[in-house]
């Protein structure tokens, strides 16, 4: 890993604190420095905790990872079991069987509708349907119940449908040990499949449902887009041999701002010549970055705003459509705003059920054999997937023997790291005015983070509302605010 450390100075004025962030996987914290003035300063997005898996996964076999790595996160397991697995392959220097490709891209089409729809309808739903300024104590997801109870049970069940493929496909909702280096430990059931089949009506009901409930709401929220992380930025991810929308394979794009290609069918495995890592004193987080143009200029976005931004079209006819309006937000330019991440999620969730259709119609689904055998072959591996939150990459060495000698993980959050930083800072100047701050505009502020739908701890969570604390302090030290949410 590569690594530029940058030292923040300290800042005289004001600090305002916001800890925790909420309705977002993991822990963090917003600080927000004034001036004496009471204007925005400088802005950060703190990650608080560290869990270490880069390192206690050395002197670990090579087939124990998928397993091991689908720990990380309790959301989004699925994602680090795929590309641990797609690091073994390389390893073992296998083309893995055109049934067990198919199989995984099923269970990540699962993966991706059902941690796109907790975003929508469970962390995001309430901000745009209750209000950016409704009571704090109803603005989540039970709220959400209460006042739009169709719409949350539609949600939970779309978010059950996607959970169902994954357990249909791994034995469990939860951390399935399927995929290995070299395939798939076994494909799906028929009967299985037959059920799966028969939820696919519902699904697309829901996902158009949302669409055209976001296409109503989405002009009350004019100001938040203009302030939520509307920056330019480059744009990263994978895509498919033609151009289109790709999530499990595929080879890197990076778009800037105004839509030219700066890079494009670069391969994954040799992510080095492109991403740097970069470190902060202040975070946990590594700040990856777009080597040709350094830390910080080099600072690109991943997930499905990017995906979409990257892409000449989905591959279905549904999604092609939604995709074409979801561009005319760009004007014919890469869309910019960080808000428009909900808008992308719908889009995506859109094509997943189409393609989770097709999928489960092909024969080849069932053709054996799923998975080859061999040793290893190789002493380096990477593995790269696209994980609802962006592009994940798994990085193995390991010995003769298969034993892991160093692991490097670049998540997608990480990846979004400085824009998520950027977003932070523009809608504190943007709301920030004096040293009283309403509720709903910290709000605002962790809702430009929530349009990220950051996974920060991952498999560690909490039940209902956590509480934010935060104080607003004069250059003396002097306290001038204090609001606490429990």
């Amino acid at each position: 890993m590569s690594s530029e450390s940058n030292a923040g100075n300290a800042r005289p004025g004001r600090t305002v604190t916001i800890d925790p962030v909420t309705r977002l996987e993991g822990h963090a914290k917003i600080t927000l420095h004034l001036d004496n003035e009471g204007r925005v300063a400088d802005a950060r997005f703190h990650i608080t905790e560290f869990r270490g898996f880069e390192k206690f996964c050395e002197g670990r076999p090579l087939w124990e990872m998928p397993g091991i790595t689908a720990r990380i996160c309790g959301i989004c397991p699925v994602s680090h079991l795929l590309a641990s697995a797609k690091a073994g392959d390389r390893i073992l220097a296998v083309a893995i069987p055109r049934s067990a490709e198919k199989l995984r891209r099923l269970m990540n089409l699962g993966q991706i509708l059902q941690s796109h729809a907790l975003s929508f309808f469970h962390l995001s739903a309430p901000d745009l349907l209750l209000g950016m300024d409704s009571d704090p104590a109803s603005r989540n997801v039970f709220g959400l119940m209460n006042a739009e109870p169709e719409l949350a049970r539609s949600g939970i069940r779309l978010r059950q449908f996607g959970q169902e493929i994954i357990e249909a496909l791994g034995g469990n909702k939860i951390h399935p040990s399927w995929a290995v280096p070299g395939g798939v430990r076994e494909p799906l059931n028929s009967e299985a499949g037959e059920r799966l089949k028969a939820r696919l009506p519902e699904a697309l009901e829901t996902v158009n449902g949302a669409l055209d409930l976001f296409r109503k709401i989405a002009s009350r929220f004019e100001e938040e887009a203009n302030a939520l992380g509307d920056f330019p930025s480059l744009f990263m991810g994978l895509v498919a041999e033609d151009g289109s929308w790709e999530h499990y394979d595929g080879k890197i794009r990076f778009v800037d701002a105004d839509g030219t290609v700066v890079g494009d069918g670069l391969d994954p495995g040799d992510y080095r010549s492109f991403i740097g890592e970069a470190t902060e004193n202040w975070s946990y987080l590594k700040f990856p970055y777009y080597k040709p143009r350094g830390y910080p200029d080099g600072i690109y976005r991943v997930g499905p705003l990017a995906r979409l931004n990257i892409c000449e079209r989905m591959g279905t006819p549904r999604a092609d459509e939604a995709w074409a309006e979801f561009r005319k937000n760009g004007g014919g330019r890469p869309v910019s705003s960080s808000f428009h991440y909900h808008h992308a999620r719908l889009v995506e969730m859109l094509a997943a059920v189409e393609r989770i259709g097709i999928l489960l119609d092909d024969p080849e689904l069932v053709s054996e054999p799923f998975r080859a055998e061999a040793g290893i072959n190789r002493l380096t591996g990477v593995g790269v997937s696209e994980a609802p939150r962006g592009t994940l990459f798994h990085d193995y060495t390991v010995d003769r023997h298969g034993i892991l000698q160093k692991v490097n993980l670049i998540i997608a959050t990480g990846q979004n790291n400085l824009a998520m930083n950027r977003t932070v800072l523009q809608a504190a100047q943007h709301y920030i005015r004096g040293s009283t701050i309403p509720e709903g505009l910290l709000n605002r502020i962790e809702a430009g983070v929530r349009a990220f739908d950051p996974c920060l701890s991952c498999s560690t969570h909490a039940f209902g509302q956590m509480p934010m604390r935060v104080a607003l302090f004069g250059p003396e030290g002097e306290r001038l605010d204090e609001r606490t949410r429990d």
